[in-house]
């Protein structure tokens, strides 16, 4: 055959456009939004081979082969902020599998439920780019597109303003008194003069 008809698909210079290898054992997959941004966490289980890969926003973060102990954790950190992650894989009948992921030692849905409550977010578009705008109520920290900004707090009349800046744009974050107990302060972000409405949480 040196008519050249079984070239292989592939030019010597081109490759395939992902990897076929790569996430053949891919059995779950999670978005957790931390204060610097959503974070996707990837999780390979070869239960034939005893593989274990754990991939955060596409970096593998562990990896082991040849585990005879196929039900177990894994435990990593995801953000800037290192928070704590634990993968829990548990068998349910014969050869099938849970898992489960939690944040903080907690199930990744009371984790989103109690940080709705502590935290508040806003996305805005301006100059062309997106940006995610976190606000940690405990600590009045205040994130955006990952990373912390430096903040300057001022009293006013009716609360208080915690004032920074993105780009050349002059942003404040005005916390106010509900006059409810049960809704406490209510969060303002304010960019030039203008309202941002908070993103659903």
């Amino acid at each position: 055959m040196a008519s050249g008809d079984d070239s292989p698909i592939f030019e010597d210079d081109e490759s395939p456009p992902y990897s076929l290898e790569k996430m053949t054992d891919l059995v779950a997959v999670w978005d957790v939004a931390l204060s610097d941004g959503v974070h996707k966490i990837e999780f390979e289980h070869g239960t034939t081979s005893g593989k274990r890969v754990v991939y955060v926003d596409g970096k593998e973060e562990i990896r082991k082969e040849w585990m005879f102990k196929l039900v177990g954790k894994e435990t990593f950190y995801v953000g800037a902020a290192k928070t704590k992650a634990t993968i829990n894989i548990d068998a349910i009948s014969g050869f099938a599998y849970e898992y489960t992921l939690e944040i903080n030692g907690k199930s990744l849905k009371k984790y989103m439920e109690d940080r709705s409550k502590t935290t508040n977010t806003w996305v805005l578009h301006m100059d062309g780019e997106n940006f995610r705008i976190v606000l940690e109520k405990d600590t009045m920290d205040v994130w955006c597109n990952g990373k912390k900004l430096e903040t300057a707090g001022e009293f006013v009349d009716d609360g208080t303003e915690t004032h920074f800046s993105i780009g050349n744009h002059d942003c404040y974050i005005k916390a106010v008194s509900s006059g409810k107990r049960k809704e406490g302060i209510i969060h303002t972000l304010i960019v030039d003069n203008r309202e941002i409405p908070e993103i659903a949480s």
